[in-house]
């Protein structure tokens, strides 16, 4: 018996054709869900912000692991700072400290939250 060497190709082919056709009707369907998370991703986002764990993740790295700063930087601890001056200091950086490391949003949330860390 000979067979066809291009069957399995075309079983490929078909295979593949189909999955395409398959994922783009998922794809549609899933479309109004994404649609919503990017309507109130950002709403979400700011109610889930966590000044606590977001300093663990960053600010470790340079004010070290208890927050209590090395050499040239600063603790975080008793800063002695108002929460508006450590926004101001969030937004805009000051010294080692660059600008931008906490998400606009959020400045004001991770600003209490230094100001009350004792």
């Amino acid at each position: 018996m000979k067979r066809n060497p291009l069957v399995p190709y075309y079983l490929i082919m078909v295979l593949g054709l189909v999955l395409v056709f398959f994922l783009g009707i998922k794809g549609i369907g899933d479309a109004k869900e994404i649609a919503k998370e990017k309507e109130g991703g950002d709403q979400e986002q700011a109610e889930e912000f966590d000044p606590e764990q977001y300093a663990q993740g960053t600010c470790i790295s340079c004010h070290g692991e208890n927050l209590e700063g090395s050499g040239s930087i600063p603790s975080l601890h008793g800063t002695g700072l108002s929460k508006d001056e450590i926004a101001d200091i969030l937004t805009n950086g000051k010294g080692n400290m660059p600008a931008g490391l906490v998400p606009a949003d959020n400045i004001d949330q991770m600003a209490e939250w230094l100001a009350d860390l004792k």
